[in-house]
């Protein structure tokens, strides 16, 4: 790939890998336009910091312009790392308030792709919450809901990313069902 080419960073959500649906129609998508090598989807850590320290090492070594997406923790991460770093985000169904609906979560928890078991701590509740962000720059998201979320409310997502590009789909569930009729859009936001 050449220098300079836009990329885009996939940040998945809490026990999810890059071996969701939504990271394969991604990466089918790009393929079938020749541009598979722009995406780059980590298995995110459950630790909080040390997830954020991987996409951070990413988007250093980025050779061009770079747009996060980032579904549910994923979004909440993204929205902090690009507000930090100045970059542009597609977030998918995300979790507004993080420290909050993943404090019910604590204990032991098991990865639904990998089968991987780990311990949610209270110490990671506290990694989310320095993760806040007081407030967002409305030119630099996409934001994609469904109203039939049964994990998070998606009029929180709305009211939070208010001005916005925001679409807002009636239905569907947590996993984001219209992803495969959002790419175009999510695609052409990240300028691939």
């Amino acid at each position: 790939m050449a220098d300079g080419a836009p990329r885009l960073l996939y940040l998945h959500g809490f026990r999810s890998s890059p071996a969701s649906w939504k990271i394969g129609l991604l990466r089918a998508e790009l393929a079938r336009r020749g541009l598979a090598d722009r995406l780059d989807c980590p298995a995110l850590s459950p630790v909080p910091d040390e997830a954020i320290a991987q996409a951070e090492a990413l988007i250093a070594a980025a050779p061009g312009p770079l747009t996060l997406a980032g579904s549910s923790l994923g979004g909440y991460y993204a929205t902090w790392l690009a507000e930090k770093h100045d970059l542009r985000a597609v977030l998918i169904n995300p979790a507004v308030v993080a420290p909050l609906s993943l404090a019910a979560y604590i204990g032991p928890q098991t990865n639904l792709y990998t089968g991987e078991t780990f311990v949610f701590t209270a110490a990671h509740v506290a990694q989310l919450h320095a993760l806040e962000t007081p407030r967002v720059t409305p030119g630099r998201y996409l934001l994609l809901v469904e109203t039939g979320d049964e994990v998070l409310d998606y009029r929180a997502a709305v009211a939070r990313y208010a001005g916005c590009r925001q679409i807002v789909d009636a239905g569907g569930d947590h996993s984001y069902t219209r992803f495969s009729e959002r790419l175009p859009q999510i695609l052409e936001f990240a300028g691939l």
